[in-house]
């Protein structure tokens, strides 16, 4: 018989045309991921306590508001595992698609749940619940669009082309907090009437333009490749975790860049509110803040291409940890002025030197056959401690000291993790993907140290 007809290579072009638009997918979906998910810890923080904990102390209510917020990272993990096993196996696609629909979903419902005073208890319990089918999904989703992006990429590139799946964190703020500031314009009562909803029923305008967008992307190559080979691997998970140095480092070194932005996003409208700021100048330092992080991400990226990802992600982190008792300062000084300034050089600069590289570094550190697996699990195990729990510690510590220093030292104590970890982790920026990085562990594993 005669054989099938070999499909032609893509051409240059093409492949270039495929490289953007995989990372307009990557980009589209982490907005979706963080606008999902600053909406939910802006409103948490103005209005969650009265709306879904009812008769608590202001402060108790605020705190468990923010348990609500740790809820959906303590389920992210869950997510990287589940969603890396399948993508592992199965496809990257596939899983990008599934996760962007649970995200927008989960969102778009919250915005239709009844409060306490309609439904009694049943009313946390929902938000909950929605807010674990967020972490789920969100768990997956960061890993499966960051390495499409950087497997399309070619190798002295994948630092600045994984930057704009990590710039949707700033636009993700951005809308969050363009949106939430028009709201918060309304009365008291109609904003804790239905005013707090509309952000998250918006989401489902995101929602539909990021699936548009990722129906359009073609699979990765190198997983292409894999499968081919039929060598994929049957449970990634415990691949991973036969030699799980790697996915510690992962996990290590991304927990100063999420103690930071949770600390100075979402928990900094609650501290700023509570010492006298009103809410838009909060939300206008916020904005500011995303605007100058579009910058810095790309362009910390790119230098990561160049003279490797562990000094910019160092240099980060050593700005943050030597900027957080002045930016407390700043912030405590309850000038409008310097809040602005107080959150752009935390967060902003700092943060976002730490953050910018991380997409390809994560990346590099996992072979094509659990390199879903790894790098989310590492991601998402980072968001968890780094990110999940520090509003919750801050707003206790806070309460039960009446100063802003605990938050300068959990900041402290998230770049110093950072900072001590970037010395164990091997420079990756100029590892081919394709190559394993030491022996393989298994006859059907690729090698997953660092």
């Amino acid at each position: 018989m005669p054989s099938s007809p070999v499909a032609a290579p893509p051409t240059a072009s093409e492949r270039t045309r495929q490289l953007r638009r995989v990372a307009l997918s990557g980009l589209l979906g982490t907005a979706v991921e963080f606008y999902d998910f600053l909406v939910y810890g802006t409103v948490a923080a103005l209005v969650f306590g009265e709306l879904f904990f009812p008769g608590a102390d202001p402060a108790v209510g605020t705190i468990a508001a923010f348990g609500t917020f740790a809820a959906g990272y303590v389920a992210r993990p869950l997510g990287g595992v589940l969603f890396g096993h399948f993508g592992d196996r199965l496809g990257r696609k596939s899983m990008l698609l599934l996760t962007m629909g649970l995200m927008g979903g989960a969102s778009f419902l919250i915005g239709l749940l009844p409060t306490y005073d309609t439904i009694g208890v049943w009313a946390p319990v929902l938000l909950i619940a929605l807010r674990v089918v967020q972490g789920i999904a969100i768990g997956g989703e960061w890993g499966g669009a960051t390495l499409m992006v950087v497997e399309h990429a070619g190798e002295r590139r994948r630092g600045l082309w994984s930057s704009f799946t990590q710039m949707g964190a700033p636009l993700g703020s951005l809308l969050s907090t363009a949106v939430v500031a028009y709201v918060v314009t309304l009365p008291k009562d109609e904003f804790a009437a239905w005013g707090w909803r509309l952000p998250f029923l918006l989401s489902v305008v995101l929602l539909g333009v990021g699936m548009f967008v990722r129906l359009k992307v073609v699979e990765s190559p190198l997983f292409a490749e894999v499968k081919k080979d039929s060598a994929e691997s049957r449970l990634p998970i415990l691949d991973v975790l036969r030699n799980p140095r790697p996915v510690l480092l992962a996990c290590c070194v991304g927990i100063g860049a999420f103690t930071a932005q949770s600390l100075l996003t979402s928990y900094m409208i609650a501290y700023a509110t509570g010492i006298g700021y009103a809410r838009p100048q909060v939300l206008d330092a916020l904005t500011v803040s995303a605007c100058v992080a579009l910058v810095v991400l790309p362009c910390a990226s790119a230098l990561s291409d160049r003279v490797g990802r562990r000094p910019v992600v160092l240099a980060g982190a050593v700005a943050s940890a030597a900027l957080a008792f002045p930016v407390l300062a700043l912030v405590d000084s309850k000038s409008p002025g310097l809040l602005i300034l107080a959150v752009v050089l935390g967060h902003g600069i700092a943060q976002s030197t730490m953050y910018g590289p991380l997409g390809a570094l994560l990346t590099e550190m996992f072979g094509t056959r659990v390199r879903y697996t790894g790098a989310s699990l590492g991601y998402q195990g980072a968001t968890l401690i780094g990110a999940g729990f520090s509003p919750m510690i801050a707003g206790s510590l806070v309460a039960g000291s009446d100063s802003g220093t605990p938050v300068a030292w959990l900041l402290c104590g998230g770049a110093a993790i950072t900072a001590l970890t970037v010395c164990f982790v091997r420079e990756t920026h100029r590892t081919t993907l394709t190559e394993p990085t030491a022996q393989p562990t298994t006859p059907h594993t690729e090698e997953i140290s660092a």
